[in-house]
């Protein structure tokens, strides 16, 4: 079953009538190729409702739905990881943000270091951030997420300490860090309805003088075993782990 996103005010409850509009109209009439009485899921991203309908008519601009039923769909985590990932090089951006929005990462905010070889002047930042955020939108759909993440514009690494530093917890993966089983003691207690910061690097790593700024910070660096991963791989890894352990 196909899922699709709406804004609040087009779910209207009261005269079971669901209301598609923008992209997902030429998507669901030309690639999909719906047909009236096929059932969708339709979710608004405010809260963890489903709203299972059936499509009534498919328009000229909108897909018009009659509402079914309402259920709980509880697919969101218990806590929310905000990813600051270093720009890689390449699509591989692409890459991170549809694998970690499928295991239920919260928001994803690209981060220059300064071993990060991508360089995004704003114009060419504002276009990036316009494609990643529709990777992120159509992984949500995908996975039957119940809210879109944000990708947010590219910062400093001195600007993502200053917004970590008010989250609850804060990771760092780092090739030495301490044994496992610190790393496992810290997975292990995580807290539910919680802000935790996930620090990846980009290819090469962060620089020991940004580890060192970040302990100073309040990160906490972490080991991810004994084999040096991928930029890409390693927020899939910390991502499956919190999941793991904060899955209801």
């Amino acid at each position: 079953m196909h899922q699709f996103f709406v804004e609040e005010s087009q779910i209207d409850i009261e005269n079971k009538r669901v209301v598609i509009e923008g992209d997902d109209v030429n998507h669901m009439k030309n690639v999909l190729r719906m047909k009236a009485g096929e059932e969708i899921a339709v979710r608004c991203g405010v809260d963890d409702r489903e709203y299972r309908c059936a499509i009534l008519s498919l328009e000229e601009e909108r897909v018009v739905c009659e509402l079914r039923f309402i259920r709980e769909a509880d697919t969101e985590l218990a806590s929310r990881v905000h990813l600051f990932q270093g720009l890689p090089k390449g699509d591989k951006m692409e890459l991170i943000i549809q694998k970690t929005v499928e295991l239920g990462v919260y928001e994803i905010i690209p981060v220059e270091t300064s071993r990060s070889v991508v360089k995004l002047d704003p114009g060419k930042a504002e276009r990036k951030v316009k494609r990643w955020q529709a990777v992120a939108e159509a992984a949500a759909k995908q996975s039957r997420r119940g809210r879109i993440p944000k990708v947010r514009e590219p910062i400093s690494f001195e600007g993502a300490l200053k917004e970590a530093s008010a989250m609850d917890v804060r990771l760092i993966p780092y090739e030495l860090a301490e044994g496992m089983e610190k790393t496992r003691e810290i997975f292990s207690g995580l807290p539910l309805d919680a802000d935790i910061a996930v620090f990846i690097g980009p290819e090469g790593g962060f620089s020991e003088e940004e580890i060192a700024a970040a302990v100073s910070c309040g990160l906490q660096p972490i080991t991810l075993g004994k084999r040096i991963l991928r930029t890409e791989t390693a927020g899939w890894t910390v991502m499956a782990w919190v999941m793991y352990q904060l899955e209801k």
